[in-house]
């Protein structure tokens, strides 16, 4: 069976290496030479990021171990991590937003080194610090990058179609690309020389600070509302107003929770689901391979969002529901192939067919990223870009703390049918989206000052 991993990796990286050098111009969007400047220094920085971010995951759980600490312990160092992102996650949002999207990208440097350096420490409190500093620093990561590019790129006059080119690319090489070499290079680092599970967290603070240097010399800042009569609690109030007055934006938080929810989810359970009699399966390869296939995504979202039709919210509504259906496949092959009772061994038949519905979804993963990107940008209104995006992964955070809390309440199959059931509400809210997407966006102010007497008006 090992045979198997390599020909479906084999087979990934040909399809992607076809789609990416069958690209006709129809294919691409044809841009400036100031855009590309704009844009390849952007992708060199959140490579960077990424790459700050991928080195760490794969060797969090396996520092706790070596440190002597139990399934227990870590996981409450787990629920740390996503509780400090949701606790904090809004304020630091609202915070980019009124002192600067620059300088919280430097904070995020600067909050993840401080985390990395945690992790040389075996005292159970430092590693906890370094977890909330984490979970800080996830919240930036997944905001204020993003919204400095949005307001850098409206700032600089480029045209919104362009938008989408370096959302793509940003998805194929941090999340791909960068992804599966860190795995490789961490690997090195651990394994070939020797150096201790700490070591990629100190090649990580090394990628982060050079991150953080490209950051100072080359980025200029942008704000979002920068009122000095506005404080936190009227950010979050005006945010929570745009959220609950805008049935599109409310709409677009839901479906990214579901689905972040559905992934972070899917993180703790294949591992199980494809060994679940402790068979052998090379964790890191298969790692790989699923970040290949989001670079499939990824580059399919490029293709589509190169053209005007079909647009995203109409192609989303497909993406979700194959991911639903993709993430049936354990619930089904349990029901239609016998479990074995053999301990060890190689991967299964019915984990295999397992694999091949994780990489399908995996490249929707690849798809969705940069797509929810663009919506955002269509949706959010720019004032509150940082303190919106955060408030959506307030409910996602929750979730992720619960199922870590209760992993081990509930059978995997139940867990995969939670999550294809999820999928599929984000399908059919997607599809709401499209229905309404096309109707021009109502400022209905007297409905805000109904729901609010204070609330003060977000301008796109």
């Amino acid at each position: 069976m090992e045979l198997f991993f390599f020909l479906v990796f084999g087979a990934l990286g040909a399809v992607v290496a076809a789609l990416e050098l069958s690209k006709t111009s129809k294919d691409r969007i044809n841009t400036s030479p100031a855009f590309n400047s704009f844009k390849n220094n952007y992708l060199v920085v959140y490579s960077l990021m990424m790459a700050g971010d991928w080195l760490q995951g794969p060797y969090v759980y396996y520092l706790y171990s070596t440190y002597g600490f139990g399934k227990g312990d870590i996981g409450q160092l787990f629920i740390a991590g996503f509780g400090s992102s949701m606790l904090f996650g809004t304020i630091v949002g609202s915070l980019a937003d009124k002192q600067g999207r620059r300088r919280a990208c430097v904070t995020y440097c600067i909050t993840y080194i401080l985390s990395c350096i945690t992790k040389h420490s075996p005292q159970y409190k430092v590693l906890m610090i370094g977890r909330v500093l984490g979970g800080i620093a996830t919240s930036l990561l997944f905001s204020a990058f993003e919204s400095w590019l949005v307001a850098e790129h409206n700032k600089r006059g480029f045209e919104q179609q362009w938008l989408s080119l370096t959302f793509s690319k940003a998805i194929f090489l941090g999340n791909g690309l960068v992804a599966i070499l860190s795995g490789l290079f961490g690997n090195l680092l651990v394994d070939s020389l020797s150096l201790g599970p700490v070591a990629p967290f100190d090649a990580a603070a090394c990628f982060l600070a050079i991150g953080m240097a490209i950051i100072l010399s080359s980025w200029t800042e942008n704000f979002g509302d920068t009122s000095e009569s506005k404080d936190l609690l009227t950010q979050f109030r005006g945010a929570a107003v745009a959220i609950a007055s805008d049935e599109k934006i409310a709409l677009l938080g839901a479906i990214q929770s579901l689905f972040e929810g559905s992934m972070y989810t899917f993180v703790f359970l294949w591992t199980p689901a494809l060994s679940p009699n402790d068979e052998e399966i090379p964790h890191g390869f298969i790692f790989a391979t699923f970040m290949l296939a989001s670079m499939l995504g990824s580059s399919l979202a490029s293709r589509l969002m190169a053209h005007s039709s079909p647009r995203v919210e109409s192609y989303m509504q497909i993406v979700f529901a194959i991911s639903s259906l993709s993430l049936l496949l354990p619930i089904i092959t349990n029901f239609l192939v016998a479990p074995s009772k053999v301990k060890g061994g190689s991967i299964s038949f019915s984990g295999c067919i397992q694999l091949l519905g994780f990489c399908t979804f995996e490249a929707c993963v690849g798809i969705f990223w940069p797509s929810i990107m663009k919506m955002r940008s269509q949706y959010i209104p720019e004032e509150a870009r940082s303190t919106i995006m955060n408030f959506f992964r307030i409910p996602l955070n929750l979730f992720v703390c619960i199922v870590l809390y209760n992993v081990d309440a509930f059978p995997i199959t139940v867990m995969f049918g939670m999550c294809s059931i999820f999928l599929f509400v984000a399908s059919i809210l997607q599809r709401r989206l499209m229905a309404i997407s096309d109707k021009p966006k109502v400022e209905n102010w007297t409905a805000m000052k109904e729901r609010d007497p204070e609330a003060e008006p977000l301008n796109d």
